[in-house]
C-alpha cells in the first residue's frame, strides 16, 4: 500500500538520518512516522498530538501499515508529555508561533543531544529570528514545491551562531548551502511579498521588513542569479 505522504513531508523525511529515533510532534494521522519506518529510515518513532482524534487515527494507521510495534503514541502539548529518548524532533505543518512556544517550554532540547527538523507554515522570518537569537543554528534549509505552493524545511542544531539580519531572517544563508531548483522562485516570492507590505503601509511599515527588503534587493553580484526568471 502506498503511504499518502505530501511532497513537503517527503522532503522532511530526507533530513532524517538512517537509524534516527524520531519524535514527530503534531503527528496528525501518523503518515510521516509510518513512511520513515516502512522505508527503513528511522529505527523507532514517537508520535504525539495535542488532539485525541488524530492520535487515534495515527494508531489505526500504524496497525494498517504493520509498524505498530515500532511506534509509541502520546497525547501531548508539544514535547511536555513525551519521553526524551529520541534523536530528532520533527515539527511539520504548524506555524512559527507554535514552534517557538514548543521550544520555549523545553530548554532541555538544547543540551546537544537533539536535532530539529522544522517545516513551518507561517511566520518563518519570526521563527528564524527566534532561533538565531536563542542559541540555535539553522544548519541547512531547502525549498520544496508542493502543488502550487512553496515551502521550506530546515535542519536546526543547538549551536550559538551569528544572529541573522532582517534580510537573513526572510532569506537565510542556509538556503544557499545546497540550493534547491526552486530557490530563485522562492527569492522572488519573498521579495514581492515584502514589497507589497512596505508599499501598502508606507512610512508606517515595520522597519524590520523595510531593512529586509533593502538587503534582499541589494544582493551581492555572486547571487544575482537569484533574480533571474
Amino acid at each position: 500500500m502506498k503511504i499518502p505522504l505530501s511532497r513537503r513531508l517527503e522532503e522532511v523525511c530526507r533530513f532524517v538520518h538512517p537509524g534516527d529515533r524520531v519524535a514527530d510532534v503534531g503527528c496528525d494521522h501518523g503518515y510521516l512516522g509510518i513512511y520513515l519506518l516502512k522505508n527503513h529510515i528511522a529505527s523507532q518513532v514517537i508520535a504525539s498530538d495535542v488532539r485525541k482524534d488524530p492520535l487515534h487515527a495515527a494508531v489505526f494507521n500504524s496497525e494498517k501499515y504493520g509498524v505498530r510495534g515500532r511506534m509509541r503514541f502520546f497525547l501531548s502539548d508539544g514535547v511536555q508529555n513525551i519521553p526524551r529518548d529520541f534523536d530528532v524532533l520533527v515539527c511539520a505543518g504548524m506555524g512559527g508561533d507554535t514552534m517557538i512556544s514548543i521550544l520555549e517550554a523545553a530548554p532541555w532540547l538544547k543540551d546537544g543531544n537533539y536535532r530539529l527538523i522544522l517545516q513551518c507554515q507561517s511566520k518563518r522570518p519570526e521563527l528564524r529570528r527566534y532561533l538565531s537569537e536563542n542559541g540555535w543554528l539553522i544548519w541547512e534549509e531547502t525549498v520544496v514545491r508542493d502543488g502550487k505552493f512553496l515551502y521550506t524545511v530546515m535542519e536546526v542544531v543547538a549551536m550559538p551562531g551569528m544572529v541573522l539580519t532582517p534580510g537573513g531572517c526572510h532569506f537565510p544563508p542556509a538556503l544557499l548551502k545546497h540550493p534547491s531548483a526552486e530557490l530563485p522562485a522562492f527569492y522572488r516570492w519573498v521579495v514581492e511579498g515584502l514589497k507589497r507590505i512596505v508599499d501598502n503601509q508606507g512610512n508606517l511599515s515595520d522597519p524590520f521588513k523595510q531593512e529586509a527588503l533593502r538587503e534582499l534587493i541589494d544582493l551581492p553580484e555572486e547571487l544575482a542569479w537569484l533574480k533571474e526568471e
